[in-house]
């Protein structure tokens, strides 16, 4: 046999199920077998390079799929296929790449991705779409997996509600951001349930049909809101309940929806608990509230000795509870983390320690500071003491630092108030004098 006969057998016979990749509809496509060719032609196609064949002809077997229908037809299509071929062959591994190609063409059709803008606002939401292809997300709206590689989806700022580009006009909730900068406060009745009957039964939210037996959706009921939701609205996430901490010291986490979810996750930082006016017996059964207000008390009273110190200011001292800010600007207000770490005795720990150093840094380390204590003008014996030291008392008039058993031993007044009173009458009659003349 000549050498270009050769050639004409191994091509015909290569020919045999070929999958050729089509640059048209972005998929790999199967030939159909080709039967052998006479050996009288080989020589012909040879020497004719190929110009009588149809080259822009389109292969047997391909999927003419233009559609979002036809894509899925060519996609069960493929599954089948790679259903019957060998396992680990060649041919399934190809097969696997033109399922891919065909699921992508076909998401192409339902979310494309070049008409979507990078900013969208609905709701006082401020969405912005997401570039990250690697992670996967769950849709907030319905509830289905987003994959990051071939379907485009959105993140708000403000709440973090995500969510696909074709769900992004169905959404129903507000930002909870906006509703924690429009109103910050908790609902401090737990869990004021109304029934089914007054939300007509329907989800709270997205206003779905619902029921407590589950047709045609489950009704869920949130611990915080006290109302019922769909499964859509209600991943059965949990969450501790503010009105429960309050009222029974209960940090026990309870279902709430995605709402809730989302807006207990922004508030639990927040100072926005007067416990003093919530519920003042509180104190009276939780010692270790009772420890951290002291702890508290006592912080405030050192600050003015931090703010004007030079070293403590470079030391950035008071930087130690900048996570709790207002542990430096007043001693009622409380968040709800910090009641959850003190039930779980975090804080209490956390706060000892801080106490200790700013104590040891005005007691010990600073000249300056250990210059503004106080000597006990009653007894006029002992330490230098401070007006945080445990065995002290403060007059509440002039702010000076006795010993707790001399200042309410002492029966008289307070000998600096008294001196006081005596250099301001004095003053009075020295400017009263010359007017007199």
């Amino acid at each position: 046999m000549c050498r270009s006969q050769d050639l004409c057998k191994r091509e015909s016979t290569s020919a045999k199920n070929m999958f050729v990749f089509d640059y048209t509809f972005g998929s790999y496509v199967q030939t159909a077998s080709s039967q052998y060719e006479p050996e009288s032609r080989c020589a012909d196609r040879v020497m004719d390079l190929g110009l009588e064949e149809d080259h822009f002809s389109r292969p047997e077997g391909l999927f003419l799929a233009s559609d979002a229908e036809q894509l899925k037809q060519a996609i069960e299509e493929c599954k089948r296929m790679i259903q019957d071929l060998p396992e680990q062959s060649e041919k399934q591994k190809d097969a696997v790449v033109k399922l891919i190609h065909l699921r992508l063409k076909l998401q192409e059709l339902k979310d494309p991705e070049e008409d979507e803008p990078n900013i969208r606002c609905l709701l006082e939401h401020r969405f912005y779409k997401e570039k990250s292809k690697s992670v996967k997300q769950t849709c907030d709206k319905c509830n289905a997996i987003i994959w990051g590689l071939i379907q485009t989806w959105y993140t708000c700022t403000g709440c973090y509600y995500r969510c696909h580009s074709k769900c992004l006009n169905l959404i129903s909730r507000q930002c909870v951001r906006s509703k924690v900068s429009h109103q910050s406060e908790y609902e401090l009745n737990i869990c004021p349930e109304r029934g089914l009957d007054s939300q007509d039964y329907r989800c709270f939210e997205c206003r779905a049909p619902i029921s407590l037996r589950g047709i045609p959706s489950e009704a869920r009921q949130c611990d915080y809101t006290g109302q019922y939701y769909c499964s859509n609205c209600h991943w059965n996430d949990t969450a501790v309940i503010p009105a429960r901490v309050i009222h029974n010291w209960d940090i026990e986490p309870r279902k709430v929806c995605r709402s809730s979810t989302r807006f207990l996750a922004l508030m639990v930082w927040r100072p926005v608990l007067k416990l003093r006016e919530v519920n003042p017996l509180l104190f009276n059964y939780v010692e270790e509230l009772v420890e951290i207000r002291k702890l508290r008390q006592d912080i405030l009273l050192m600050k003015p000795y931090l703010l004007t110190c030079k070293e403590a200011l470079e030391a950035r001292l008071l930087l130690q509870l900048q996570d709790r800010q207002h542990f430096v600007e007043n001693d009622d207000m409380y968040s709800l983390q910090d009641l959850i770490d003190t039930k779980c005795g975090r804080l209490s720990s956390s706060l000892t320690e801080i106490h200790t150093t700013f104590a040891k840094h005005i007691k010990l380390d600073c000249e300056r500071c250990q210059a503004k204590g106080f000597v006990c003008e009653l007894c006029k014996e002992g330490d230098i003491l401070f007006p945080f030291d445990s065995h002290t008392s403060v007059c509440s008039d002039c702010s000076a630092v006795f010993h707790r058993d001399c200042y309410y031993d002492n029966s008289t007044t307070c000998p600096r108030c008294e001196r006081m009173s005596v250099r301001k009458r004095s003053l009075f009659r020295e400017d009263s004098q010359p007017e007199k003349d």
